[in-house]
């Protein structure tokens, strides 16, 4: 049985999903953290009593009985902390998205990835939930035909509270069209194949974390947005965000339009946000619906309980992990690339521009960056 061991850094909320995922894929095991926050070693203590902790990333790259690095610290924590990694150890590497959070760190990011010898995987979750797997199946068979449109609507709750606060700013989150959004850049590069050439965004600030202050400062992140996304091969992608409106029976709508159908999917939030008086949390549903003959046929996408337990991403956590560990184990392809991280966080940092400038946005240098159109 194939055996990786795993240095871990940072175990917030989502590091913990990570060490709970981790749990169940055979041959799996964390045997290093690095977690300054006192609070969460505590807990990470509880789901990996075996690992030990360090009190530094060089602390972490020093140990000789690592196969393979996660990170999963704040945001703004990504770029150096690869740059390190990349600098000190030749172990394969997954990193929680976005993978970096500013323009500037894009080139030195690609420069030293493409000097490392090891698999490096971004984690974009949302790929791997199963109703937008299921998704992806239907229009790469060409249920739908050639897909013109696609829109992706998040109706959610607002961005929950993490140590030290640090996702109620732009500073070190890279905006909400960055830190919540990338999932949704990268969706539209793998749905519709091709490459953005412009951005254009509208959102604001209207309802969420307006009262809250810390150390004197209020959150600047945003809360709602329309964005609309055009590509090389004619194609358009629009997405709908607000998190304002955690009442909603489904949190993400997808839909994919081509001449000959519609193809859509419905994907639960959290269930452990769903009210109890409401019964059962809503099961994920993929749409097909054809126009002709007209009638749209509808699937459940049920997704393992043990996986809905381990985490908030409809088990998708599992299957991403599943894959960095077959890249590792055996060779397999890494299906999220640092140029699709990286190309992702390029049009959440365009989009946010966008909107702040009432500017379109037209995307450059092969998709790593972008100017005003």
């Amino acid at each position: 049985m194939a055996q990786v061991r795993y240095g871990v850094l940072g175990c917030g909320m989502m590091g913990q999903e990570h060490l709970r995922n981790l749990a169940l894929i055979e041959g799996a095991e964390v045997v290093a953290i690095f977690e300054p926050d006192a609070a969460m070693r505590d807990a990470c203590a509880q789901l990996v009593p075996g690992a030990s902790f360090v009190d530094s990333v060089e602390a972490l790259c020093a140990r000789s009985d690592l196969d393979a690095l996660l990170v999963a610290s704040p945001n703004h924590c990504h770029a150096d902390q690869l740059l390190t990694l990349l600098a000190h150890t030749q172990l394969p590497i997954l990193i929680e998205k976005p993978l970096v959070t500013r323009i500037d760190d894009v080139e030195p990011v690609r420069a030293a990835v493409a000097a490392h010898p090891a698999p490096v995987w971004v984690a974009m979750e949302y790929r791997y939930m199963p109703p937008v797997t299921r998704l992806r199946e239907h229009v790469q068979a060409g249920d739908a035909g050639p897909v013109s449109m696609l829109s992706i609507r998040e109706h959610r709750f607002p961005f929950l509270p993490k140590v030290g606060d640090w996702n109620r700013f732009n500073a070190n989150t890279g905006g909400t069209l960055v830190e919540k959004c990338c999932h949704f850049f990268d969706l539209m590069r793998l749905l519709l194949e091709s490459e953005a050439t412009s951005v254009m965004a509208s959102a604001g600030q209207d309802v969420n974390h307006l009262d809250e202050a810390y150390n004197g400062q209020t959150p600047d992140i945003l809360d709602n947005a329309y964005v609309i996304v055009n590509f090389a091969n004619g194609k358009r992608a629009m997405l709908e965000l607000c998190m304002f409106a955690e009442g909603s029976r489904y949190q993400e709508e997808i839909s994919a339009v081509g001449p000959t159908a519609k193809v859509e999917c419905l994907v639960p939030g959290p269930g452990r946000f769903w009210p109890e008086h409401l019964g059962e949390p809503p099961t994920p549903k993929v749409i097909v619906s054809p126009r002709d003959p007209k009638g749209p046929m509808e699937s459940d996408i049920p997704v393992d309980p043990a996986l809905l337990e381990a985490g908030d991403h409809n088990g998708s956590t599992f299957y991403q992990h599943l894959g960095f560990f077959k890249a590792i184990t055996e060779g397999a392809p890494v299906e999220v690339t640092v140029e699709d991280g990286l190309k992702a966080v390029v049009l959440g940092l365009a989009a946010q521009a966008s909107a702040l400038e009432g500017k379109t946005m037209r995307i450059t240098n092969n998709g790593f960056g972008f100017e005003p159109a």
